[in-house]
């Protein structure tokens, strides 16, 4: 596993984002882990967040060999997330644009639904979110960028990967992909999670214990795909 997965994981435990117990998922499932973004709180947290989703898209920019134009993030958990991973890319030479929408049309000023850079055609757009699971961020704004422009669908990168079915045998991540024909990725899986944290130290404790490794693998052949 490449040690930037290996360094979120622990940061996203660090951070009180990742835990583990018993949880009720928005979709009535119980859950022995819970994904929590809200929970970044901290100028230098989001600091290496947006380092963590440059180490993603890079990852997956030298697989494909073709790097998004546009970063796009979903009001409102989607905002802080693209500005943050477009300053991290500036950082290392790729300076991007991004936009992001509102919830409601201003109608002053310059008005409209998109904040930040404005789609020209041909542009491929990548969103970035925090978690997936309907796609219903996608669904609602994809018709205002191609309102403004005839763009490409460029990819979606989340957070984690919960690798969990929603309406197919497909896991949620890999449905949105092929719906919308465009590449879905994740910092990391929950697999990846298991494999780093199951029986590790994390300053002194095992956060996640043999017992809560094998309810995430129950949940897992319950639920995932």
């Amino acid at each position: 596993m490449e040690r930037y997965k290996q360094e979120f994981i622990e940061f996203m435990v660090a951070s009180g984002v990742l835990t583990f117990g018993d949880f009720v998922t928005k979709s009535g499932r119980n859950t022995p882990y819970f994904v929590n973004t809200g929970r970044y709180r901290t100028g230098a947290q989001m600091d290496r967040l947006g380092e963590f989703y440059a180490d993603a898209i890079e990852a997956q920019v030298d697989a494909s060999g073709q790097a998004p134009d546009v970063l796009f993030g979903p009001a409102y958990k989607g905002i802080p997330l693209v500005v943050t991973t477009a300053v991290a890319l500036a950082r290392r030479g790729r300076d991007i644009a991004f936009t992001f929408d509102r919830k409601e049309a201003k109608d002053h000023g310059e008005g409209g639904m998109l904040v930040g850079h404005t789609p020209a055609d041909g542009d491929r757009v990548l969103y970035v979110e925090d978690v997936t699971t309907a796609g219903t961020s996608i669904r609602e704004t994809e018709p205002l960028l191609r309102a403004v422009a005839d763009v490409e669908l460029h990819g979606l990168v989340i957070s984690v990967d919960r690798s969990e079915r929603h309406t197919t045998d497909e896991t949620a991540l890999v449905q949105l992909g092929r719906e919308f024909e465009m590449d879905t990725f994740a910092i990391v899986s929950v697999h990846e999670v298991i494999e780093h944290l199951e029986g590790r130290e994390l300053d002194g404790t095992v956060v996640l214990t043999p017992q809560l490794a094998e309810a995430m693998r129950g949940y897992l052949a319950e639920w995932g795909a």
